[in-house]
């Protein structure tokens, strides 16, 4: 255990034990691991010690709980993130949404740590400078815009990328995807609209265009920017 309240400022020991050498990158690398795998029930410092062939209180030198190594792995993902890019502040808003789901579809325990208190590992701080510097290059200079942009931007991902991979997850639960699913439930639903209850809903699920996971991510982020941009200045 350390003194040291902050994690980011802590000095990482030197390892010198053999064979299996221990640093944060490669418990971070494992625990990445096994989340992957099987989401944040299967990370804890005695897992990932032992798919490091640790003991667990080696561990404890780099470490000194699970919140630290979560916070670890997300500073992980955010180094995973592309740069935000693009001319106009728009195309940068659409940079930043499309690599934070592309990252959660990859790790689906990210979109689980999403929308918690402010972090501030060095690669989290370092994509949200960028963020905001490739912003402001378009011409958004009021910080007040800026701040509220970035701040819809981040409620939209947190709601629009946890309903992605909850619905990815169910799939894998029930064995059921989408359109069996649907088919599943066809008969019942039938029989309910058939009461004359739901007339609006019997349209909508016989009538509407049901779009698949990337067409409703877009269109909810256009109505986001659309939304913004009601409200920019002239």
């Amino acid at each position: 255990m350390t003194d040291s309240p902050v994690l980011w400022e802590r000095p990482e020991p030197s390892e010198r034990r053999q064979p299996s050498p221990l640093s944060r990158e490669r418990i971070v690398r494992a625990a990445i691991e096994l989340a992957d795998a099987a989401d944040l029930d299967a990370v804890s410092l005695r897992k990932v010690a032992a798919a490091l062939d640790a003991g667990p209180m080696r561990l404890y030198r780099y470490v000194d709980t699970k919140d630290e190594l979560l916070e670890l792995m997300v500073d992980a993902v955010y180094a995973e993130l592309p740069a935000p890019a693009g001319e106009t502040w728009d195309a940068v808003l659409r940079s930043i949404a499309n690599g934070t789901r592309e990252a959660a579809l990859r790790h689906e325990w990210f979109a689980d740590l999403l929308g918690s208190r402010p972090r501030f590992g060095p690669a989290t701080l370092a994509h949200t400078e960028a963020s905001l510097s490739a912003l402001r290059a378009t011409g958004l200079s009021d910080l007040d815009t800026l701040t509220g942009a970035l701040e819809a931007l981040s409620v939209y991902l947190v709601g629009a990328v946890r309903k992605e991979i909850t619905e990815r997850r169910a799939e894998r639960t029930t064995g059921l995807d989408r359109h069996q699913f649907q088919r599943a439930t066809g008969p019942y639903l039938t029989r309910m609209f058939a009461t004359g209850k739901y007339p609006m809903l019997s349209e909508w699920v016989h009538d509407a265009r049901h779009r698949k996971a990337t067409e409703i991510f877009d269109l909810g982020l256009g109505y986001l920017i659309e939304g913004i941009r009601a409200q920019l200045p002239g």
